[in-house]
């Protein structure tokens, strides 16, 4: 298997490879730990701000993604303009400050407003990462690099709601939020010191409104990115519901109790573990191969699910559940990768401009699907299966349609 070569010099990258995928996956992983440390908090928050309805503690996760679909506008070109390194540096003390409004917060408007803050501030690192790591690798190679931070960036979810539960366990609630205050301090340090600058000031976008519509247009109108973009938005949008919908499927139709955090952390090993192997197998099959068989067992996974809800009035036992979502999950995890890369592929110094647009859109594409599937979880699981039938069969036509055009050009 070749090595993978970045294009800093030797004397500019600092880092060995492991190190620079464990800071960029540590980075990235910060949107992760943002909303699953809090699954286990938002009853004690729902009651200790007063909020009147269960529902709008479930704004603390919506109304994240919200802020990071503009947060990831405002710095997709910013970063394209004023490098990566001040993308990522502003995002962190954004970030930093909506986290202390939370931790100050007395009502849950002024919480969900931090939240949103907290969400705009973590889209610089989120933009920054990727066009910094699509600057050093192209291709297969950085399918594979991103394979290896996703496997992080996945596992994080495993542990998230532990730490969460466990802080709870000793601790206010508001002290998850200290938490992400030390987490964050320590990878801007990191960052600060060990990262050099990836795009030179002679690469670098002069900012304008007419460049920046120029070439917004461009991504926007560009089929091949729009349509991998778009099938990992209705694809994240299924996964998205069950993440939002985990405590009640777990707690309340299941009554699993505390160990809620258990089988969560399962099955997100599923999709840590896909995104490893992916780094093992993409440089051999290619990321288009990879990604059109993932979906094809996402979808027969998703059948043979939606058959078991049927007969069993939307609630099938619960190993048999796991046994159909950890390889459902497994398929998922293969394309967390692979889809956004390939949407990254055309762009090259358009690569800053070209995640925001990226991941903006496959956000705001994920809320609606997700809150849509969600609220037809009270009783069974039915909704999330057939969420999957239909995500998983759009994104392969998708996925289809973008290929060939890519093979035409």
């Amino acid at each position: 298997m070749p090595p993978i070569q970045s294009s800093l010099t030797p004397q500019e990258n600092k880092m060995s490879l492991p190190e620079f995928i464990a800071l960029m996956a540590f980075m990235t992983s910060l949107v992760a730990l943002s909303i699953d440390a809090m699954l286990p908090a938002l009853d004690l928050i729902g009651q200790a701000l007063n909020s009147p309805e269960p529902q709008q503690t479930h704004l603390i996760v919506s109304l994240f993604f919200f802020g990071m679909a503009l947060g990831q506008l405002y710095y997709g070109p910013y970063s394209d303009t004023k490098g990566r390194r001040r993308a990522v540096l502003s995002g962190l003390f954004i970030y930093l400050l909506g986290t202390v409004i939370c931790l100050m917060s007395q009502d849950l408007n002024w919480l969900l407003f931090g939240r949103v803050v907290q969400a705009f501030g973590v889209s610089g690192p989120r933009v920054a990462t990727l066009a910094l790591i699509r600057d050093q690798y192209q291709g297969e190679a950085m399918a594979r690099v991103m394979s290896f931070i996703m496997m992080v960036f996945i596992l994080v979810p495993m542990i998230a709601p532990v730490v969460g539960q466990a802080v709870l366990e000793f601790f206010h609630w508001r002290h998850i939020f200290t938490l992400f205050l030390l987490i964050t301090v320590t990878l801007g340090f990191w960052f600060f010191v060990r990262q050099p600058e990836t795009l030179p000031p002679e690469r670098r976008r002069i900012f304008s409104w007419s460049d920046l519509a120029k070439s917004s247009k461009y991504i926007l109108t560009h089929f091949e990115v729009m349509g991998f973009t778009v099938a990992m938005g209705i694809i994240f949008g299924a996964f998205l519901a069950y993440i939002s919908t985990s405590q009640t499927i777990f707690q309340s139709i299941y009554q699993t109790g505390d160990l809620f955090p258990a089988y969560f952390a399962l099955l997100a090993f599923s999709v840590g573990f896909a995104s490893f192997a992916n780094g093992m197998l993409v440089m051999r099959h290619g990321m288009l191969k990879l990604s059109k068989l993932a979906m094809v067992g996402l979808f027969v996974g998703s059948i043979i699910l939606l058959v078991l809800c049927v007969n069993t009035a939307g609630k099938p036992p619960l190993w048999q559940l796991l046994c159909l979502l950890f390889p459902m999950y497994f398929c998922v995890g293969i394309l967390f990768g692979n889809l956004n890369s390939l949407a990254m592929q055309p762009l090259g110094d358009m690569a800053g401009l070209g995640a925001a647009i990226i991941g903006s859109l496959s956000s705001l594409l994920s809320v609606p699907v997700a809150i849509f599937i969600g609220q037809f979880v009270e009783t069974g699981v039915t909704a999330i299966a057939m969420g999957f039938v239909g995500m998983s069969l759009l994104a392969y036509i998708l996925v289809t349609l973008a290929s060939k055009q890519r093979t035409s050009m």
